[in-house]
């Protein structure tokens, strides 16, 4: 059973896969089929590695929203075909260098 540091690891490599290659840009995005599957891939498994944190660690990173991390993860998951794509990159934009910087600042301590 993976640890809640290795969970908070997976969400940064997952945050650091989904930089790679979306740094091309908006446009880029909506226009390759495959950068989006890409990005809705790893934002899945980001919500998969949010919901095996314990409560004490979501407790610890309080400012995170935990259950609209795991929420984001139940709708491209279980309801793929409402996706919203403008949703999908105002995470990638928005949401994801937050949280990515909440988390290393969490790991470095």
């Amino acid at each position: 059973m993976r640890g809640d540091d290795e969970r908070l690891r997976d969400i940064l490599e997952a945050i650091e896969a989904i930089e790679r290659h979306l740094s091309l840009g908006e446009e880029r995005f909506r226009g390759d089929e495959l950068l989006q599957v890409w990005a809705l891939h790893h934002l899945q498994l980001i919500g998969e590695a949010a919901a095996g944190l314990s409560e004490a660690a979501q407790s610890e990173l309080s400012e995170v929203p935990w259950a609209a991390v795991v929420g984001m993860r139940k709708i491209l998951v279980h309801e793929y075909f409402g996706m919203d794509l403008d949703r999908v990159w105002a995470t990638v934009e928005r949401d994801l260098p937050e949280l990515k910087q909440v988390l290393s600042r969490h790991l470095e301590d």
